[in-house]
This record gives C-alpha cells, sequence and structure tokens, in this order.
C-alpha cells in the first residue's frame, strides 16, 4: 500500500462501514485549550462501538470477505480492542472466529471478546507472538487471518476517523495519534495529508514499549530489548517484519514523542475530570503527547488547531484506581 493510494480507500471505507459504527463526535477540550493556547479538538473514539477506533478497520476488513471465508473462520491476534471488534463485527455479519490474545490482556478487553461467543486463545507472552501463532494457525487450518494493523483495508476503516474529522471542521493543523503498530496513524496521516499537505502529524509512543519507534529510527522492523510495562496496554507489542505500516508511518509522519508513564498516567487523569471521559491508556498516549510537546515549545500550538485522537476507553478497574488514586 502507497501513501497515495489511502485517501480513494478511505472514501470507499467511508461509505461502506457507516451502516456498522458510530460517526464520534469531534468536541473542544476547553482544559487542555487554555492550558496551550491552542485550539484543542478531540475525536472521541472511546464512544466508538466497543469502546475503540478498532470497530472502524474490522468491519471494513470483514464485510469485504465473501460470507463463505467469514463462516469457514476468521482468526486474529490483539491486545484486547481489535479481538473485540472483530467479534463484535463477526456478530452483525455473520461469521465465527478465534482470538489470540496475550496472558496481559486486560480482563475488561477479554471479557468483551468473550462476550460476543468467540473462541480465545490465551497462552502467548505479548501480542508480537500472538500474531505468529494466530497466523501459523489459520494456515494449518484453512482460515482467513485478520491483523489487527498489516492490512491494506483495516488501515483504511482506521483512516475514515479522518474523513469524518474533516466533515467535522474545515481544517486541522496539527494530530496527535498514539501508536502501536501503526496501522491507526497510518490511515489518519494519509488521508489528511493527501487532503491537507501542510498538516503536521504526531505519532506518539511510552517510552517503555516503542517498537515502532525504534523500528522508523533504524529503517526496519527492530526488537525492542528493554520493554518495560506499560499502562498502555493497546500500543504494546512488536513490530512484525515485513509490515506495510512501517514504511507508511516512515513516510507520514512528522515527528515520534515518546511519554513516561507518569506522563501518561496524569494526561488521563486531566481528561478524566476534565473533559468527563473515560479512557484508556492508550488514549492517555496521544494526549500526554500533546502536553509535554506544548510545555517544551508553547509558541509551537499557540493559537493552532490541535486534534488529538482519543482512541480508546477499556480500561481495567485496578488500571483506572491507579490513575485516579496514584
Amino acid at each position: 500500500m502507497k501513501p497515495s493510494d489511502i485517501r480513494a480507500a478511505v472514501e470507499l471505507a467511508d461509505k461502506r462501514i457507516r451502516p456498522h459504527v458510530f460517526e464520534t463526535p469531534l468536541r473542544r477540550s476547553d482544559y487542555l485549550s487554555r492550558l496551550t493556547g491552542a485550539n484543542v479538538l478531540c475525536k472521541l473514539e472511546n464512544v466508538q462501538l466497543t469502546g475503540s477506533f478498532k470497530a472502524r478497520g474490522a468491519v471494513n476488513k470483514l464485510t469485504l470477505l465473501p460470507a463463505a471465508e467469514r463462516e469457514r473462520g476468521i482468526v486474529t491476534a490483539s491486545s484486547g480492542n481489535h479481538g473485540a471488534a472483530v467479534a463484535a463485527a463477526l456478530s452483525r455479519l455473520g461469521g465465527r472466529g478465534i482470538v489470540f490474545v496475550p496472558k496481559t490482556v486486560p480482563r475488561v478487553k477479554l471479557e468483551a471478546i468473550r462476550s460476543y461467543g468467540l473462541d480465545v486463545r490465551l497462552d502467548s507472552e505479548d501480542s508480537g507472538e500472538c500474531e505468529v501463532k494466530a497466523q501459523a494457525f489459520a494456515a494449518a487450518h484453512g482460515q482467513t487471518y485478520v491483523s489487527p494493523y498489516d492490512d491494506p483495508d483495516v488501515i483504511a476503516g482506521q483512516g475514515t476517523i479522518a474523513a469524518e474529522l474533516l466533515r467535522q471542521t474545515d481544517h486541522v493543523d496539527q494530530v496527535f495519534v498514539s501508536v502501536g503498530g501503526g496501522g491507526l496513524i497510518s490511515g489518519v496521516a494519509g488521508y489528511l495529508k493527501a487532503r491537507q499537505p501542510d498538516v503536521i502529524i504526531y505519532g506518539v509512543s511510552p517510552g517503555n514499549d516503542c517498537s515502532m519507534y525504534l523500528s522508523v529510527k533504524a529503517g526496519r522492523a527492530v526488537t525492542q530489548h528493554d520493554v518495560r510495562p506499560t499502562i498502555s496496554d493497546g500500543t504494546a507489542g512488536t513490530l512484525q517484519p515485513g509490515a506495510i505500516t512501517l514504511p507508511l508511518c516512515s513516510a507520514l509522519v512528522d515527528d515520534w514523542p515518546l511519554v513516561s508513564e507518569d506522563e501518561i498516567i496524569n494526561a488521563m487523569r486531566l481528561f478524566i475530570e476534565y473533559d468527563n471521559q473515560l479512557i484508556e491508556g492508550a488514549a492517555g498516549v496521544a494526549i500526554a503527547g500533546f502536553v509535554q510537546q506544548s510545555a517544551a515549545e508553547p509558541e509551537r500550538f499557540r493559537g493552532k488547531t490541535v486534534a488529538i485522537i482519543i482512541c480508546g476507553a477499556r480500561i481495567d478497574a485496578d488500571k483506572l484506581r491507579k490513575v485516579l488514586w496514584p
């Protein structure tokens, strides 16, 4: 997939998935706007179907598959949100599936997947290992593997966020997006840069787990050897060799802030308290990146329209307590 292909693919996906997903609100954050001097607009994918942007890519991919293929079985790997999105899409479109998730999957995300009746395989150490096992299982059983990020149709589905964004506001100057495997930022950045070439895209990752950041810097998929736990479980995991998101991210993303766990937790707390929205760690990453960058260089954002993709809401109660009562 080339960056030049993304706009057309997103526009087709936007029409295709509209009956099955929500058009999420774009809401101004008065608190973040006052804090930074920017006009801060938050795209609330935390209120999307299944509580995450992942519904978009899953629905777009699965609507393109023949019903017989869905009935034969869909296999996927997920840190949680993509699995729930595939499960929800199959319940609407018809079909059956298996989701490989890591042992560290948050309970609330695991229960969301199981609530749709999908088989869950819970025997991997991390998301990267889940992907390898899921691909091998699909090949051995003649079933279809659906990647959480490494698929043009999934990327196009996630990019529909950007199509909605530009229907809801005339122009954005800068956009902050959390980055795991890169499917979300590839779709969003590809569409926005086709429509507004001057837009600046920030790909934000936790310093504790930042495979895409390291891979972009190295020019190839690399494994982070000092991975540490992160509250942003939705962005955690290794990047698969040959992933199409790596060249897309390299071409489309302008800056790569890394944020600490304290910065993520503080950003989550601020957003929950002042914007009255429940969010998970991965959503806090994008907010933390903006707060960090605006503190370091305030004039870069003053008077600008900044969009932050609030990517998801599913967080376990114990993690939420840590955020609210550190």
